[in-house]
């Protein structure tokens, strides 16, 4: 009797070993799904920190200045440097919001006549023919979900903007309280590291920030000046869009040309060609101007990294992802030099 309860005895443990592996199974696979959304959404908190740190950085920046230019106290400083930077958002909203209302009621009457006359014009070419064939049917149903999606995508960024706000007004008032504390989390043998991966990191954004506001102004100085001649409306609003999408690189640029392009079918088609060519020539000189400068005050990125980089982050976390691309992979370079390339330098 001993002998013939074994094998059940055994083929029941068998089945209890099976069945506990299968839920042990679902066990993980449901805890990483949990991590990875958890993980998810800790990033997109990680992105608004950094951009409420960066604009923190221009805080202090002007800050710095008005208190070389005029030797009034710190703290009045940092207040009149707020005040002032919200004046001048303020006004430009105002500016370009009332511009540009007139400016849509233009095109709403114009532009679909233009638009056919430039489907005309491209029917004509076999080249052209090819180019309407594409954007037309599932292509074109395709093209509009992939951009509403990012568009809704980025859109979401703008409930979160007073979190930002908040966050940057809390690090201009305090900074040496948050900087000092990540240091007193580490070790007493890491401090020093600590401190040279904190000030190096501050160093490279503030390189960025600098060289994205000169870019920004340049390239709306000579836009302006440009789309002026021309005879393109509303050229300053124009330019303004192109500065502030300035904060895109490579993306950005292409996509301030379309409005401008857009009002300038409303004239001609020779006249969108100029705008066109007016658009390409100023991002190249602001990039050939601008860019070294950039590179000086930061991490040499490696325009393929940049490219890779903005795709991911903007297919992760949308516009925020895309706009803080560039400094994020800057501080991921800083990173790994110094936690991993310098060690490795010194082990050979």
């Amino acid at each position: 009797m001993p002998d013939s309860k074994k094998p059940e005895e055994k083929v029941t443990r068998r089945e209890l070993s099976y069945i506990e592996k299968v839920w042990h199974t679902v066990a993980i696979v449901a805890l990483l799904v949990v991590v990875i959304l958890i993980a998810r959404v800790a990033f997109n908190v990680l992105l608004m920190v950094l951009a409420g740190v960066l604009i923190s950085v221009y805080f202090h920046g002007l800050g710095d200045m008005i208190e070389r230019k005029t030797k009034f106290s710190r703290r009045v400083c940092m207040i009149l440097s707020v005040a002032v930077s919200f004046t001048i958002i303020a006004l430009l909203l105002w500016f370009m919001g009332t511009k540009i209302q007139g400016q849509i009621a233009i095109l709403n009457d114009t532009l679909p006549q233009t638009i056919s006359t430039a489907k005309a014009k491209l029917a004509e070419s076999p080249i052209g023919a090819k180019i309407l064939a594409y954007f037309t049917g599932d292509k074109s149903d395709k093209l509009f979900l992939t951009a509403q999606s990012f568009f809704s995508t980025s859109f979401g960024v703008l409930g979160n903007m007073y979190i930002i706000l908040f966050l940057a007004i809390f690090f201009t008032a305090s900074p040496n309280l948050y900087k000092d504390g990540i240091i007193k989390l580490m070790p007493d043998s890491k401090k020093n590291l600590a401190k040279n991966v904190i000030d190096r990191i501050s160093f490279a954004l503030k390189g960025w920030l600098k060289g994205m506001m000169l870019s920004m102004v340049l390239i709306t100085i000579l836009l302006t000046t440009g789309l002026t001649i021309i005879g393109i409306p509303v050229a300053l609003v124009l330019a303004l869009i192109t500065g502030i999408l300035k904060l895109i690189p490579n993306f950005g640029s292409l996509a301030a040309m379309i409005p401008g392009v857009l009002l300038a079918l409303t004239i001609s088609v020779n006249t969108a060609i100029a705008t066109a060519l007016l658009y390409i020539i100023c991002q190249t000189i602001v990039s050939n101007i601008v860019t070294p400068l950039i590179q000086k005050r930061m991490i040499n990125t490696p325009p393929a990294l940049t490219i890779i980089s903005q795709v991911i982050m903007g297919t992760l976390c949308g516009a925020l992802g895309v706009i803080l691309a560039v400094p994020l992979l800057a501080i991921l370079i800083i990173l790994v030099d110094e936690l991993y390339v310098k060690k490795i330098n010194d082990l050979g």
